[in-house]
């Protein structure tokens, strides 16, 4: 998708359309995704926002609507998925859809594609750009040729000369650490990666030498895989001001626990690892992990264990952001489910479904623990 959540906002706001968007309105958060008129000033995702003020004071900065943009994100996957059962969703706003086979019944590939962009267009008002080509390496790239609205066919018998073509920072991967490498070896497109052996890219690089080479070649034999489990849940939180408040600290993370527990067990998922994710006032970030005895979707022990963790890792400096992921995800049975669960445990999974299932039916503040009650 372009611009997605940009996009959206301007759908559901006319008034928006052709004028800069920037969603990410906290003073002190990043820039999430900005509209195309907006990255002619220079603006980005991942900016820091008072950044991106800066470069364009008149766009309108908006608060990200996640649950918003999971519906629109919903009606897309819905039409990619009545054109193909192999669809291979990689993010709320990207997919790719394999449609080997359907030219009998869709036609040829790009009639197809143009017949998708209508139909997301007339069903959601946003546009995409669509990358064909012989596999999903190749799809990604030239996905991203013509943005916004484009359409780019590699077809088999023109790899060739798009590698030719292809700048080597445009291969998923190569950083700017890898980028300056090549560099120093004269290396400008994807197609100079051929004039050294593969012995010599295993020796410089090791699997990912490899990789490289096959990537060179436009050599992807990875299928695209419907219906992925996520590997990691996570949220995070910049605060209004940097502070060193323990108290204040594990107010956010607790908050953060809960978004991803009810995350978790609403998509029926338990994780073993939880992740601390702490930025300083400095921007210097730390991460700490921790692995469990047993997979779990409590909130409070998701909480308990970051609390754990940011004792280790904030020792009196001021903090910028926290947050905390789930990960390590298990699917067998619970052991509340072999065995009769303790009555605190017990209690506490009541009471995680219990508010679960208020706020899902009213809204996410209905009910508040008493933990994050100021009580001063």
């Amino acid at each position: 998708m372009d611009a997605f959540y940009a996009s959206v906002e301007q759908a559901d706001n006319p008034v928006l359309k052709g004028k800069p968007v920037i969603v990410g309105a906290e003073a002190r958060g990043v820039v999430c995704t900005a509209s195309y008129e907006a990255r002619r000033f220079g603006v980005h995702s991942a900016m820091p926002v008072f950044q991106a003020k800066k470069l364009c004071p008149q766009a309108s900065f908006l608060p990200v609507r996640m649950s918003r943009y999971k519906e629109a994100s919903g009606t897309v996957m819905a039409i990619l998925r009545s054109v193909s059962p192999l669809v291979e969703q990689v993010s709320i706003d990207e997919a790719y859809v394999d449609v080997t086979g359907t030219r009998r019944l869709h036609g040829p590939p790009e009639d197809l594609a143009r017949r998708i962009k209508l139909s997301i267009f007339e069903s959601a008002s946003l546009t995409c750009s669509i990358g064909i080509a012989p596999n999903k390496y190749l799809a990604k790239i030239a996905s991203d040729y013509k943005k916004p609205d484009g359409l780019t066919i590699v077809d088999q018998e023109r790899v060739k000369d798009f590698l030719a073509r292809l700048p080597v920072g445009k291969i998923p991967g190569v950083g700017t650490k890898t980028l300056g490498e090549l560099s120093k070896l004269g290396i400008v497109f994807a197609a100079d990666i051929l004039r050294f052996p593969a012995a010599f890219w295993r020796a410089r690089f090791g699997k990912w030498g490899e990789v490289l080479l096959c990537r060179a070649q436009g050599i992807d034999d990875s299928p695209v895989a419907p219906h992925g489990a996520p590997k990691s849940v996570s949220a995070e939180h910049t605060l209004a001001r940097d502070t060193a408040c323990i108290a204040e600290l594990e107010k956010v993370l607790f908050s953060r626990a809960e978004e991803v527990g009810c995350e978790l067990r609403k998509s029926g998922l338990r994780a073993r690892t939880v992740t601390l994710k702490i930025k300083f006032f400095d921007f210097k970030t730390v991460t700490r992990s921790c692995t469990l005895p047993e997979a779990l979707d409590s909130t409070e022990i998701l909480f308990s264990t970051g609390q754990k963790l940011l004792s280790q890792i904030c020792t009196g400096q001021k903090v910028r952001l926290v947050g905390l992921g789930a990960s390590n995800f298990y699917s067998g049975p619970r052991q509340m489910d072999m065995e009769p669960p303790g009555l605190e445990a017990g209690r506490k999974g009541r009471l995680d479904r219990a508010l679960d299932e208020l706020r899902g039916r009213y809204r996410q503040d209905v009910v508040v623990r008493g933990r994050m009650l100021d009580t001063h």
